[in-house]
């Protein structure tokens, strides 16, 4: 069992869920609902084995946000 690393963020209406370990990620339209569909997600990602061959293992994390004038 490893554990998955993700986030949640908010854009537009809806809750964006995110694997930090592999390019899976997921909505709702609550961080609960986004974080369960997340689950799903990973678990048909997984069940292939060129899903478990992708997976990275991250160490420590850290959230942060810059200004950019884009």
């Amino acid at each position: 069992m490893e554990n998955i690393k993700y986030i949640v963020y908010k854009e537009g209406l809806h809750y964006v869920s995110q694997s930090l370990n592999v390019d899976v990620s997921s909505f709702g339209d609550s961080k609960e609902e986004a974080t369960n569909n997340l689950k799903e997600a990973l678990e048909l990602f997984f069940e292939d084995d060129i899903g478990k061959s992708k997976y990275q293992k991250i160490g420590e994390t850290f959230v942060g946000e810059m200004e950019f004038h884009l």
